[in-house]
């Protein structure tokens, strides 16, 4: 079953690289330092399909999809590499990072150049299919799961293998109708679908009956839609400030009937193009940059948090990696936790300690971190330090950082005298500051006379310490805790500037005795108390200071918190474990989605300003309380994937959940009917209504589940964003997978309008 050339090369024909690797060529494969073979890989005609020898007697798939790349990383940027390989072959090793958990593949080629070429061709590969996923979602899966259904690779398909094709797109149909479908396309009667029969059975496959519908109730124009009738339908139904110069701008974007762009008209298939770009997305574009004001306080604004964030798995005996942090780094986290212990040889080392998680080196995650963190954002990262080590281990961890991170970290305020408030994420771009404890108030740094000791001992009050010790009562105060001491060295205390570790003693005593820069971290269930019982207290303590929230130690399988509840207080780090898939890591890389995967999202003016009355719990009267009624109409669905890819008979059942997550009082949850046996193109024309009270803490999740009456449901994909992101009218929903990657060819077709309540 063929496929045009645009499809199945991704516009790279002729490319040298692309050629390469068409080619193929001998690669080593690294897993340790006794375990080194050389493999041929080579990418398959189709493009699609990288294929590598094995030698391995009941190794039955030798292939990978490019769509399970993640990146391509150059050098021994990997710590397979790091550890396996020596310095002199860097400019020959290459890694492959998938999307999951998936290993990642070590390989170094033969040459410099053959290096140069695999990266090269594998990154224009990711990238067109990237661009390909985005433009072409329908076209090329049907054409692929065709040329599956294809068994004899004819580019015939008979009946037996159009039933074939069928089950792979995700539906389930009788033998009648089957029969009657491929009749209505076998026009030659000759048993089988050849060329224009092909085509036809296509055409009728792809056909969407909702875009006709909204096709013909805009276009006037004939059969086609007119400039101006795209206008009104950008006016009146996706409530866009449009102009005419918008709408023919979308024409030159998205029409591909040449005859109809010289009139400025739109065929239905360039208006279904158009509704599949990123401007008929469910997510405003405008908030994949960098919109909001970034010259605020840095405890202004939402923090992406990481908890443990060197654990690839649970708590206790899971993998420590490097890895870890690129993952989290990627994802525009900008705080990281670094659990520090004594090492051997005298090296510090990052674990999860008293437990049989392995252990990596201290100075191989700052070398990590220097690499990666402001790849996808470029504001600044905190590396929260919990520090058990010694002194002597101490002191080079502090010159670790120095000497790895260089001018990037912060090493005293960026004023020239004592600071009173925060600096901004903007003044800080590209900066690491240091969150742990410090031998002195910051104005020691202004200070003429030098401290007199070179080392002292402070308190140790860690988060093991605050899980046994501490009690919090509603008014905020806190027991005292059974206290131990720790030496603390005055090169790694000089290192902390603007986030010093301090214990959490009431918020009558932080209001007068802790400085701006000293903050305290509060486990979950110490957090969720405050935020039920205290919430104003809480909200105006992060007017000023900040805080941080971490899952309890309990959760030794690395499972997450609602962090909803802490944003409604106005925490601006609520560590997650980003390691575990789940909903709350759902909803943090909704909250995350907006301001160009900055990692820092503005709060609303009432968590910032003193003189806020506004209460999550209570809701009294204010400016916070702007009442919305939001309409959202699921109308269908487009190519879900199979879950079970061992059956080929089994297809889903899919139902659509719509959530909002926010103050309590806007936290809801609706569903449709589960539709049997159709994950190709379900249609569900069910609407909804959710009343909204504070929508600028509100976000929407959509969840697609296949329904099981015997059991839970199953997961087919989900998306998160905030409901201040979202565009109104008709809207395609992406679909990201429970790790949050892109599900290339899937996503939901639904109404919004979010209005104000009457």
């Amino acid at each position: 079953m063929e496929s045009n050339g645009k499809v199945g090369k991704h516009g790279l024909e002729g490319d040298a690289d692309l050629q390469f690797l068409l080619v193929g060529g001998e690669l080593m494969k690294v897993r340790s330092s006794f375990w080194r073979k050389n493999r041929f890989y080579k990418l398959q005609e189709d493009c699609t399909t990288m294929w590598h020898e094995s030698h391995r007697t009941f190794k039955s798939n030798q292939t990978f999809s490019i769509d399970e790349i993640d990146s391509v990383r150059k050098g021994r940027q990997s710590e397979g590499l790091q550890k396996y390989t020596e310095a002199h072959v860097e400019d020959r090793c290459f890694s492959i990072i998938f999307k999951g958990r998936r290993r990642t593949l070590d390989l170094v080629a033969t040459s410099v150049e053959e290096a140069r070429q695999w990266v090269n061709g594998l990154e224009k590969l990711t990238s067109n299919r990237r661009k390909l996923n985005r433009q072409q979602t329908s076209e090329h899966w049907i054409f692929n799961c065709m040329r599956k259904a294809d068994k004899n690779k004819d580019n015939k398909m008979t009946l037996k293998e159009l039933k074939h094709f069928l089950r792979q797109m995700n539906i389930k149909v009788d033998d009648t109708y089957a029969e009657v479908l491929f009749a209505k396309c076998d026009k030659s009667n000759s048993g089988s679908l050849e060329g224009p029969e092909i085509e036809h059975f296509y055409n009728l496959l792809i056909h969407r009956e909702e875009i006709d519908v909204i096709y013909g109730k805009y276009a006037t124009t004939g059969e086609q839609m007119s400039v101006k009738d795209l206008l009104n339908f950008l006016l009146n139904e996706q409530r866009e400030v449009a102009t005419m110069e918008d709408a023919v701008g979308l024409i030159e974007r998205y029409e591909l009937d040449d005859s109809a762009k010289q009139k400025n008209h739109m065929t239905k298939d360039g208006f279904l193009m158009y509704l599949q770009q990123q401007e008929g997305s469910i997510f405003n574009p405008a908030h994949k940059e960098v919109f909001q004001d970034m010259s605020q306080p840095i405890n202004h604004y939402f923090i992406s948090s990481s908890h443990n964030t060197y654990l690839m798995e649970d708590q206790l005996k899971g993998p420590s990696s490097t890895e870890a942090y690129i993952k989290a780094l990627m994802k525009s986290c900008r705080c990281v936790e670094l659990d520090c212990w004594d090492g051997a040889q005298g090296e510090p080392v990052i674990y999860h300690g008293h437990t049989l998680t392995s252990k990596v080196l201290f100075k191989d995650v700052i070398k990590a971190i220097k690499e990666y963190a402001f790849k996808t954002s470029e504001y600044p990262v905190i590396l929260s330090l919990e520090n058990h080590c010694t002194l002597e281990q101490q002191k080079l961890m502090a010159q670790h950082m120095r000497s790895i991170l260089g001018s990037a970290l912060l090493t005293s305020p960026l004023e020239h005298q004592m600071p009173t408030a925060f600096p901004s994420p903007q003044e800080l771009k590209g900066r690491f500051i240091i969150k742990g404890k410090r031998l002195n108030k910051l104005d020691a740094v202004f200070s003429s006379i030098s401290p007199g000791v070179e080392n002292d001992s402070v308190s140790e009050e860690d988060e093991a310490a605050e899980i046994k010790d501490s009690k919090i009562d509603s008014s905020g105060q806190k027991a005292k805790p059974k206290k131990s001491k720790m030496k603390l060295s005055k090169q790694l205390s000089n290192l902390v500037i603007y986030c010093k570790s301090v214990h959490f003693s009431g918020f009558d005593h932080a209001k007068h005795n802790q400085a701006f820069y000293e903050m305290s971290s509060f486990k979950e269930s110490k957090a969720v108390h405050l935020a039920e019982t205290a919430a104003k207290a809480f909200i105006h303590h992060n007017m000023t200071k900040l805080s941080r929230i971490y899952p309890a130690g309990s959760r030794t399988d690395s499972s997450n918190y609602n962090p909803v509840p802490l944003w409604n207080a106005g925490c601006q780090t609520v560590a997650l474990n980003f390691q575990t898939p789940s909903k709350e890591m759902d909803l943090n890389q909704g909250r995350f989605r907006s301001n160009g995967l900055s990692g820092y999202v503005l709060k609303p003016d009432f968590q910032r300003y003193a003189g806020s009355e506004f209460n999550p719990a209570t809701l009294t009267k204010g400016p916070w309380i702007k009442h919305k009624a939001f309409h959202v109409m699921v109308i269908s669905a487009q190519q879900l994937p199979k879950l079970n890819k061992d059956k080929p008979k089994s297809i889903v059942d899919p139902l659509v959940k719509v959530e909002i997550y926010g103050v309590a009082a806007d936290t809801s949850s609706q569903e449709t009917h589960s539709i049997e046996n159709n994950g190709f193109n379900p249609m569900w024309n069910e609407t909804f209504q959710f009343d909204i009270q504070v929508p600028e803490l509100a976000l929407v999740r959509f969840l697609v589940e296949d329904y099981d009456s015997t059991s839970q449901n199953d997961l087919i994909g989900q998306y998160c964003l905030p409901l201040t992101s979202l565009q109104n009218g008709y809207r395609h929903v992406p679909l990201l997978t429970k790790r949050g990657d892109v599900i290339p060819s899937a996503g939901l077709f639904v109404h919004l309008m979010l209005l104000d309540a009457k």
